[in-house]
């Protein structure tokens, strides 16, 4: 149990928010949402003591451990990959290094031999004897194998720290556990194991993430940083933002009644607590919206860009045709090999691959900017394309302001280019800046404005939920669904997977696989799954 009483924290004049009073509770899971800014990984830092606030308290139950998600991947560099998970329970470890340092005293007196029954007792009682099996087997769950356990951290590769570090956060049990965007760098394998973890996991939890997917799965309630206010609601994320937007809707009725608006709002409880309890997800579980009531639906102040993508000209038949693509690294691996699809009309195609450069390299390919291996590609005389690359730096190495960098890529005067700019949520003298000094969210956003002026009948999206908060990760969710042209994109966000693609195509290096499905149904698929082991040449689903 954690419980936060007239918390204030501001940085200089800026301040965040201020007498926030919240308590959270055993076998909750809260769901830490907000812009960007806002303030949600400095709550946590808040609670977990790494930094002071201006005003208030924290304060943890009696007796209780409190676990962080590390940030830092450098810092245990010089441990063992195992020792590094058992230090997340930092008595236990402690114990286990004086216990380990009497034991080696040459000079071992009867007062050692107190104190070692002393520490031999502790150890018992934390479950000790465990220890290493149980973090053994947590690595294990998170796809460390156990030849790496006895490496040295500075052995592994960025990813492998990413999973050691979040054992280390689960290791021990904790009866408060904070997670600062834990399925970074997870592959979907390990998402689901942790989501699967975390339903059984019976303390208290906070978890900052922008997979929406994710915090639907895991959460319970809601806590919403908006204009330095934290207010929290029961239910998940899609339940958040759903109410959310059907209350701003009736706000913005004035001609409604107060019981016809009760009436809607207590029919969309109705029917979103039915889809919970048919779901398989966590929140079923812990029966989220059990004490629900209307008064807690609130509107939401928080601003969504406008992500509205047109089309000049509809597309004709023939869209896109692939014919025997390869493409190789400079070091040799083979990224995908004999490549060949067509794409048809109202196709919303994934592309997947356990190696992200793939898919990169396919779109790099189409686009003209990489030649293939092998193969040819040949587009439609009808269709127009615009491209959003996963990395975007040799567009921003300039001194231009946003209007005129805008300006550079279609046409139009400067009213219409600060009006495509106002839709990503840029006014005032933010228009003004330069684009070298932008943050990445704040890239991304003239990236989506650059697309949105070119009336494509073709997008190419090649992750394009990288560097985006929650608001613009979910304004582009919902315009995909409702575009008429074609989109061939990669992405590591679940619900956009699932809620965009009508078809996903999977790069390996010897073929594809080629499937009209549901994304869920693809994941599941144990056909598939052999499928997928063979073409990759391994046992591994």
């Amino acid at each position: 149990m954690i419980t936060i009483s007239n918390l204030a924290i501001q940085f200089g004049k800026r301040v965040l928010y201020k007498d926030v009073n919240v308590k959270f509770t055993n076998g909750n899971i809260y769901g830490v949402i907000g812009a960007n800014g806002a303030g949600k990984s400095t709550l946590l830092k808040a609670i977990s003591g790494e930094l002071e606030p201006n005003k208030g308290t924290v304060t943890l139950g009696p007796g209780e451990r409190l676990s962080v998600l590390s940030q830092d991947h450098f810092k245990f560099d010089e441990f063992t990959v195992l020792d590094t998970v058992l230090m997340g329970h930092t008595v236990l470890w402690q114990i286990m290094q004086e216990k380990n340092a009497l034991y080696m005293k040459e000079d071992f007196s009867d007062e050692d031999g107190i104190k070692v029954a002393e520490l031999e007792e502790k150890f018992a009682e934390l479950d000790g004897y465990n220890a290493e099996s149980d973090a053994a087997q947590l690595l294990s769950g998170l796809g460390i194998k156990e030849a790496l356990h006895y490496k040295y951290m500075k052995e592994l590769s960025g990813k492998e720290k990413v999973r050691v570090m979040l054992a280390q956060a689960l290791f021990g049990n904790p009866d408060n556990l904070l997670l600062d965007e834990p399925t970074n760098d997870l592959d979907l394998e390990t998402v689901v194991w942790l989501e699967e973890y975390l339903a059984n996991f019976e303390h208290t939890v906070l978890v900052v993430s922008h997979d929406r997917h994710f915090l639907d799965s895991v959460c319970t309630h809601t806590l919403d940083i908006d204009f330095g206010k934290v207010n929290l609601f029961a239910g998940n994320y899609s339940f958040w933002y759903e109410s959310s937007q059907l209350a701003l809707r009736q706000a913005q009725n004035a001609k409604a009644k107060a019981e016809e608006k009760k009436k809607e709002l207590e029919e969309f409880i109705r029917r979103f607590s039915a889809n919970v309890a048919k779901s398989k997800q966590t929140t079923s579980r812990k029966k989220m919206l059990e004490k629900l009531n209307v008064e807690e639906i609130k509107p939401s102040s928080r601003k969504y860009p406008g992500i509205i993508f047109q089309m000049d000209r509809e597309p004709g038949n023939q869209i896109l045709e692939v014919s025997g693509l390869k493409s190789v690294t400079e070091d040799g691996t083979v990224l995908f090999d004999n490549v060949n699809f067509q794409v048809e009309k109202n196709d919303k195609i994934v592309f997947l691959s356990r190696n992200p450069k793939a898919m990169t390299s396919l779109f790099q390919i189409i686009n003209g900017e990489e030649k293939a291996a092998a193969g040819s590609f040949n587009w439609g005389v009808t269709i127009t394309t615009a491209y959003l690359p996963v990395d975007n730096t040799k567009y921003f190495n300039s001194t231009l302001n946003l209007v005129d960098w805008l300006s550079q890529y279609g046409e139009g005067n400067e009213v219409t280019m600060k009006g495509f700019l106002g839709r990503m949520l840029f006014s005032g003298e933010e228009i003004l800046k330069e684009v070298n000094v932008l943050s990445g969210g704040e890239k991304m956003r003239c990236m989506i404005a650059r697309m949105q002026l070119k009336n494509a009948n073709c997008l190419i999206l090649d992750t394009p939920t990288n560097h985006l908060d929650l608001e613009s990760i979910q304004a582009f969710n919902n315009n995909l669904k409702l575009y008429k042209g074609n989109v061939l994109f990669s992405s590591h966000d679940h619900e956009f997977i699932q809620t965009v693609a009508n078809r996903i195509i999977e790069l390996t290096p010897n073929g594809i696989i080629d499937k009209m499905m549901d994304y869920d149904d693809y994941i599941t698929d144990d056909h598939i799954k052999e499928l997928r082991a063979k073409m990759y040449g391994d046992t591994e689903n």
